[in-house]
């Protein structure tokens, strides 16, 4: 079949004779894969690079693969080693923060502690005076 043309396989349109199919394959005992075998023969050489494309390539990624692995794990160990030192740094944040927090606390107790002072002694006189008005009247009252 190779030194035949491909349109030899199929029958003439309107051929004299019995009534058959027009159009149709005039033999099928050859078949597609005869007609096909000299184009997959000439197609082998290719097949075989990519193939070995195909295998450069399963390599390439592997090393590849391992490569992003290493660079993984450099990153993670060293953000295991970061980790110590950026939570006492957060810590220290944390207390200046509270510090800060309690440094005003005590500036507020210690003014309202002051102006409970001043209010407490200028109450002292009338509180002075008026458990004397009383300590005079029991006296007074007594006799």
């Amino acid at each position: 079949m190779a030194g035949q043309n491909f349109l030899d396989r199929f029958r003439p349109l309107g051929a004299p004779g019995a009534a058959t199919r027009v159009g149709g394959p005039a033999s099928d005992d050859l078949g597609p894969a005869v007609e096909l075998a000299p184009v997959f023969a000439a197609l082998a050489d290719q097949v075989e690079t990519c193939r070995s494309l195909v295998a450069a390539a399963a390599v390439e990624v592997d090393r590849e693969l391992a490569r992003a692995r290493e660079r993984a794990d450099a990153i993670v160990a060293r953000a295991r080693l970061d980790v110590g030192g950026e939570q006492a740094s957060a810590a220290a944040r944390v207390l200046e923060a509270a510090a800060a927090i309690d440094a005003g606390i005590l500036d507020a107790a210690v003014k309202e502690a002051a102006e409970a002072e001043q209010a407490g002694t200028a109450q002292v006189a009338a509180v002075v005076r008026d458990v004397i008005d009383r300590l005079l009247s029991e006296q007074l009252g007594r006799t």
